[in-house]
């Protein structure tokens, strides 16, 4: 299969305006995010809205798309991307990698996990997880801003949500991290091409305005969400404490 990921960066954010412009080590966010996913692929490609974001792309010698700034979120940022993509070079990719633009220690690692996942032929999007450990405790497994994900016997999500899933009836909550491997979600998905313009023309469904999360929609229509497992980290960044704390963590990786 041949891949293109797409890194959609918009730098109008209420709780961080301009981050994909912060410096990390000396280095513009998301360009930290771009040369992490050209270590695995060649075919990579920033989608933004703003012209501040495509000139740095540019003067890194990324390559860019310019794309609406009426999209209600990255996915259907990186639908035009890839239309456009394919239109000017007159080819068309098996799957599409939506690589988040705040995540500048996405590792290769990651991204191989995921696109293993298409060696099932049944499977239409794919996405990681990472199992959470006795050490995060259970503020972290509670945190609704972290969503959880179920998965069946063939490692394709059940079922995503902001709440614990499972509840593990009849065990001590304080207990639950020792009895259970819970998943926390990592936002990196990955499409087939044909799947990705068919999911953005769907209308938003019950469940992902219920939780505010958009592959629920998918899981509704009967979309297979296969998933790889990740044993590594990754540091978001959704605000400038968060830029704090990358740094700290990129100084302790050196």
């Amino acid at each position: 299969m041949n891949f293109l990921a797409i890194i959609p960066a918009r730098y109008a954010s209420t709780r961080f305006p301009g981050k994909p412009l912060a410096l990390l080590g000396g280095k513009p966010v998301i360009r930290r995010v771009y040369e992490q996913v050209v270590r695995v692929l060649d075919d990579a490609v920033v989608a933004t809205d703003d012209e501040r974001i495509r000139d740095a792309v540019l003067e890194f010698g990324g390559r860019v798309e310019m794309t609406s700034p009426d999209h209600r979120s990255g996915t259907d940022r990186c639908r035009e991307a890839y239309d456009k993509v394919c239109a000017r070079e007159g080819r068309v990719y098996d799957a599409v990698i939506n690589v988040q633009g705040d995540e500048p220690f996405i590792h290769p690692s990651q991204l191989e996990t995921v696109m293993r996942c298409f060696n099932d032929p049944s499977t239409d999007i794919a996405t990681l997880v990472k199992p959470f450990s006795k050490a995060d405790g259970l503020a972290a497994l509670e945190n609704p801003n972290s969503p959880k994900v179920v998965l069946d016997a063939q490692s394709r999500a059940l079922y995503f949500s902001r709440s614990v899933i499972p509840y593990l009836r009849g065990v001590p909550r304080e207990e639950w991290l020792a009895r259970h491997t819970f998943y926390k979600h990592i936002g990196l998905y990955a499409f087939r091409s044909e799947v990705l313009r068919t999911v953005t023309a769907l209308p938003q469904s019950p469940l992902e305005l219920a939780e505010s999360l958009e592959q629920l929609r998918w899981l509704e229509n009967g979309y297979r969400i296969g998933v790889g497992v990740s044993d590594r980290e990754t540091v978001g960044i959704d605000t400038p404490e968060d830029l704090a704390r990358a740094e700290e963590f990129l100084q302790s990786e050196k």
